[in-house]
């Protein structure tokens, strides 16, 4: 399958009839802030001066990693298969969010080292049970990569949707999502490794040599899908794939915390045009995530502190997508309400 080819949103005479819109409405010019460039942002997405929000859905990818062997986390790899369970039983938080705010959610085991069986609301698309551990080898094969990329924008294909949120759970995956970030933006490693699910001080440090001595044994991976192959999880690709097939499909891209952004350093790199489509919800209180989106020169919605995962910053942020459309859909202009514009 080849990559899915994602097209900038960039159409100067929709912008002007944008701006031009959220300028005409009962409010001074700019006075509601990011919502505006939110609403123009999502106007130029769906290419029209009347957005709307469609069946928003939140999908979770979860995937073991190799790369706890060599002790990065503080909880065992069982964790993953563990909170997929409670996913399941509608017991986390992103399921209290998204229930909240509207949201369907859709958890998708993309390869978590577990038998889960046949499951009501699991969506089985395990490549395999846990990559490899990329401080030895590399965490998948090129096939393995690409079916996870396949198999992420199938998914997307599904959804009736405008409107998708990313998500994950991966004992592991903030190491892999730093080797990401270091290798796609070129920041010292350093910067680019935190706490994750809690570690101590001691436990970052150990976390950093492990993965210096990772990226020196890779040194040779380069291209982004030889990034994604060498350090990535199959949960990581496969958010690979599902945002490249939003983005085809002209969907608002909902981007959640470190490990999903790593994801979409990635495909930003296989098309760069994709950034026109993402809203960022939220800058995550891991370290590296700041950085990130200032590399993407990404503006989040919420600052909360976060760094949870799950895609519980994309269900947070919901109602101020729903907020900006409903604004330029509803608010009267300075004509139908009778109120005096600004005279110069």
């Amino acid at each position: 399958m080849p990559i899915p080819s994602v097209e900038p949103t960039v159409n100067a005479a929709l912008s002007t009839l944008l701006e031009a819109a959220i300028n005409n409405k009962t409010k001074p010019p700019g006075s509601l802030g990011e919502l505006e460039s939110l609403a123009h942002r999502i106007g130029l997405i769906q290419r029209t001066v009347h957005p709307r929000i469609v069946a928003p859905a939140v999908i979770v990818f979860a995937g073991d990693h190799g790369i706890t062997a060599e002790n990065v986390s503080p909880y065992p790899q069982s964790v993953t298969w563990q909170m997929v369970e409670n996913f399941l039983a509608d017991g986390a938080a992103i399921n209290v969010f998204a229930r909240q705010n509207g949201c369907a959610l859709h958890v998708v085991d993309a390869g978590v080292n577990h038998d889960f069986g046949i499951r009501d609301g699991l969506l089985d698309r395990k490549i395999g049970r846990g990559t490899r551990n990329f401080a030895q080898q590399p965490a998948m094969s090129h096939d393995e990569c690409m079916l996870a990329i396949e198999r992420g924008a199938a998914l997307v294909g599904r959804l009736d949707g405008n409107v998708i949120g990313f998500g994950e759970m991966g004992i592991g995956n903030t190491t892999a999502a730093a080797a990401l970030m270091h290798k796609m933006t070129g920041a010292p490693l350093s910067q680019c490794v935190g706490a994750g699910a809690g570690l101590s001080a001691d436990g970052v440090a150990h976390k950093l040599q492990v993965l210096e001595r990772a990226v020196a044994l890779h040194e040779h991976a380069s291209e982004a899908i030889d990034v994604l192959t060498t350090f990535g999880g199959y949960e990581i690709a496969m958010m690979v794939g599902a945002m490249l097939a939003a983005a085809e499909k002209h969907m608002v891209l909902m981007i959640d915390g470190f490990i999903v952004t790593s994801a979409l350093l990635v495909a930003a790199k296989l098309q760069p045009a994709i950034l026109d489509y993402c809203v960022f919800s939220h800058c995550s209180d891991e370290r590296g995530h700041r950085l990130m989106l200032a590399h993407l020169g990404a503006r989040p919605l919420l600052q909360l502190g976060l760094r949870l995962g799950e895609g519980s910053g994309c269900a947070l942020a919901l109602p101020l997508v729903h907020a900006a459309v409903n604004f330029l859909n509803r608010m009267a202009t300075f004509e139908s309400a009778q109120v005096s514009g600004k005279e110069r």
